[in-house]
Order: C-alpha cells, then structure tokens, then sequence
C-alpha cells in the first residue's frame, strides 16, 4: 500500500541533505557505471578477436619452412627447409578425409609488373582454386581461378580492388585488360574484395604458372588448409591440434627434422590461436568484474554508513515514535526505505548513463583489437537489482539497530 507520508519523509530527509545525499548517489552509481563499462570493453575485445580471425577462414592451418636449429641423425642445425610439391600431395593424401580446402602459395619475388608503361608495386602470389574459400576472398567481378587455370599453367591473374581502384581508372572494367609481369603477359580474369585495403594490393596467379615461368622448379613457400567445421568450439579446437602435430610429425619426418625443433617447419592453427585469445578474454573480463564489484561493495558500505548517520541524527525521533507506540517494523521500514530508494535511483541512473555512452559513442572506437563496446541490457539491468539487494542489506543493519534502540535511551538522546 502507497504511504503518502512515509515518502514524504524521506523527501524532507533527502532535502535536509542534499549534499550528503547527492555524494552517496554518486558512489553507487560510479559503482555500476564502471562495471557497466568495463564489461562493455569486455565484449568490445571479444569482438575484435572474433573479427580478426574471421578474416580467413576460421578452421584455417598454415604451415611455413625455417631453418633448423638441433641437430638430428648426424645433420647439422641450420639448414633451410624447403617444401615441395610432393612434400604437398603427400601429406594431402595422408590427412585426405581431414581436409576441407588446401593450396599451396608461392611468393613470386624479384619481378616487374607493368600495365601499359605504369610500373605496379603490388605483390604477386601463386595459388590454387580453394586459396579463395581459405582466404574468404569475396569477387567483386569475375570469376577466381579454376581447375582448367591450374592443370593448363595458363597465364590468367586475379587483382585486388584497391588495384582496379587505384590503377584501372580509365577502363570500365579490368577484366580482359592485360598486366605484364617480367615482360610475360596476363590476362585479368577477376578482381576480389577483402575486408582490409592492403590484403586488395595482391596479385593472384595459378600457382602451377608462378612455379614454372617464375620459380623454375617446384618449390612451395607456403601450404595452407581448412578443416571441415565442427559445431562444438571445444571439438573443432582438439580437430585442429590433432590435424596439426600430425601435419608437423610428418613434415618434420621427410625432412629429418627433430621432432623437437619447432623452428624448422613451423604449424600455426586459427582455432588454436583463437583458445588462446579468447582465455585471455576471459581473464580479462573476470577481472573486469572483479574491479566493478568491488567499487559496487564500495558504494553499498557507503549507503550503510549514512545510514548510521541517519539513524544517529533521528534517534530522538525514532524514541518518540516507539513512545507513541511504533511497533519496530514500522521503524525498520522507514530506514529501508530510504536506503533502497537512494540505491535504486542511483544505480539506474549509472546504468542508463553507462548504456547511453555506450550507444553512441561505442560504433565509434577504432582501437586495435576492440570493435564496438557493448553490453547484455539483461546482464546489466540484474546487476542493478543486485545492488538494489545490497543496499536494501547494507540499510538493514542501522535500520534494525534503530528498531531496537531503547525508548527511554533514546529519548535522552541530544
């Protein structure tokens, strides 16, 4: 039932102080402001590292050579590892059934490339028809490299967009246009789209063609994968470890690597790397929890002690309330009143300020491995009603000392 006086009261309280009052208000609502916040950033991490590894495919395994460092079955360490093709069909056909996408890629070095009498510093690179499902290549316009370009080493190039954007100005299309690369020419058969510009400053030929006009032998720089997608993360993670030490145990065998040296051929998983990350995360965001709470135990210890000061400054008037025959719940009601008000009001004003700054200013970060700060309005709006608990406990004490303050004592007081 709505008591007009009771709220009166605790108006007239609030109004006699003000300061004191707008001081506690303060606290609490810091209190769920930061946490608010710090969660916020919390899941901004999250999505950044979501994003970063969604740039490839997520199931990606990428295998690179080194140079030894141990020595192993009378070699000595330092020798360069080179990879091969049959060093790339066998471990295809050994690991076959595992596989969703594979190519291997050649950095095709110390070329000129030209369009017309433009000199173009862009990177070229041979690659088989997945590479574009490895590397989440979108086209633009075109078409990718097929099975046909592949087994006919034809003479055909994919560009970046930046590329077409940068340097096929005057035509409408670049497709059909040719560049020539080391006075060979190449037909643009397409033009891919990436989500980051300098991943677009790429040049894309049949890797067969990069090995034999360019390489002249069949060396592999690279040899990329992707394995078949898992529902579970957990399961996908322990997938991706298996895929990889056998990957590495076998490379590592054709090669009389010790099974030790992790330098001379070198597996990195997506998956793997991602655990890694997203542990991190994890970490970081139970300690963000761990800050926001205790500044929220902060700001109720802050709402008891006023209380105490309350209940201190009206004893007199508490003695003459139970001498007028107010029963002690009416007394305890009256101080818990003002505590849950002075909480409630607080914490939702820090919420709405929190979520509000978040909303606008969050979609405007652009910060290395954040993207959009945000938070669960449902995950925020508990912890409001468990600070809402809190300072209904944290009144309860002085509330309940009140309650049993003795009359006569209490009407002594000064």
């Amino acid at each position: 039932m709505f008591d007009l006086e009771r709220w009166q009261e605790i108006f007239d309280t609030i109004r006699k102080n003000k300061l004191r009052t707008f001081l506690t208000g303060v606290s609490v609502a810091s209190g769920i402001f930061i946490l608010v916040i710090l969660l916020g950033f919390g899941q901004g991490m999250q999505n950044g590292i979501s994003y970063e590894f969604e740039q490839d495919a997520t199931t990606i395994v990428e295998v690179w050579p080194g140079v030894t460092t141990k020595e192993y079955k009378g070699l000595n360490p330092g020798r360069r590892i080179q990879l091969r093709n049959e060093n790339y069909e066998a471990a295809n056909s050994l690991l076959g059934e595992e596989i969703e996408y594979k190519s291997p890629l050649i950095f095709v070095r110390n070329v000129n490339v030209n369009y017309g009498k433009e000199a173009l510093v862009y990177g070229v690179r041979g690659v088989s028809y997945d590479y574009q499902f490895i590397d989440n290549a979108k086209l633009h316009e075109g078409r990718f490299l097929n099975y046909q370009d592949i087994a006919s080493t034809a003479k055909v190039a994919l560009i970046g967009k930046k590329i077409k954007e940068d340097v096929f100005k005057s035509v409408e299309s670049p497709i059909g246009e040719f560049i020539n690369i080391s006075g060979i020419l190449f037909k643009i058969i397409g033009v891919f789209d990436e989500r980051e510009q300098r991943e677009e400053e790429r040049i894309y030929i049949p890797v067969t063609t990069a090995q034999k006009v360019f390489n002249g032998a069949d060396y592999i720089n690279n040899i990329s994968y992707t394995l078949p997608k898992v529902d579970n993360f957990d399961e996908a993670v322990a997938q991706a470890v298996v895929f990889k030490d056998n990957l590495q145990s076998y490379l590592q065998q054709v090669h009389t690597v010790a099974p030790d040296d992790t330098s001379a051929i070198q597996v990195w998983s997506a998956l793997e790397e991602a655990k890694r990350y997203f542990s991190l995360i994890g970490n970081i965001k139970f300690f963000f929890w761990f800050v926001g709470i205790c500044t929220i135990i902060a700001g109720v210890v802050g709402v008891s002690n006023i209380m105490l000061i309350v209940v201190k400054e009206r004893t007199r008037e508490i003695g003459i309330r139970k001498a007028l025959g107010a029963k002690p719940l009416s007394i305890i009601g009256m101080i818990l009143h003002e505590a849950i008000f002075v909480t409630a009001i607080s914490g939702f004003a820090g919420l709405i300020f929190s979520m509000g700054l978040l909303e606008i200013v969050g979609p405007y970060i652009e910060v290395d491995y954040v993207l959009n700060p945000s938070v669960n309005f449902n995950v925020a709006l508990a912890t409001v009603f468990v600070l809402i608990v809190a300072g209904t406990i944290a009144g309860f004490f002085p509330a309940w000392r009140a309650a049993h303050i003795h009359t006569i004592d209490a009407l002594r007081d000064e």
